[in-house]
């Protein structure tokens, strides 16, 4: 079992930088995928990108590549998401989520989900 919890968001102005931080309780947090996700109001959850446990597997989504970044410390129990150049659309609810997969870029793929940060981008 892994209880997810983020914190980070915020407002912040569009150029702006916030980093998102995904910490984990529970045992086995290593051996998880972490994920990123998103769901702007009246939008569907959007998969933002994912870390594999071991780092070898990193990918993001075509509309953040180049301005976010996910790392992952594991002594920390902690995932991050480093968002650079924000944009108003990128307004949005943040969730982490844990997966046993070793890629997972599909919702029903993660077992675990934080509760979400709201990021809100202002133009």
């Amino acid at each position: 079992q892994v209880q997810l919890v983020e914190s980070g968001g915020e407002l912040v102005q569009a150029g702006g930088s916030l980093r998102l931080s995904c910490v984990a309780s529970g045992r086995f947090f290593s051996s998880f995928t972490i994920g990123w996700f998103r769901q702007g109001s009246g939008k569907a959850n959007e998969f933002v990108g994912a870390i594999s446990w071991s780092d070898s597997n990193l990918y993001y989504a075509n509309s953040v590549k180049g301005r976010f970044t996910i790392s992952r410390d594991n002594a920390k129990n902690t995932a991050y998401l480093q968002m650079n150049s924000l944009k108003p659309e990128d307004t949005a609810v943040y969730y982490c989520a844990a997966s046993g997969m070793i890629q997972a870029i599909r919702p029903d793929e993660y077992g675990f989900w934080g509760q979400g940060t709201q990021v809100t981008v202002s133009s």
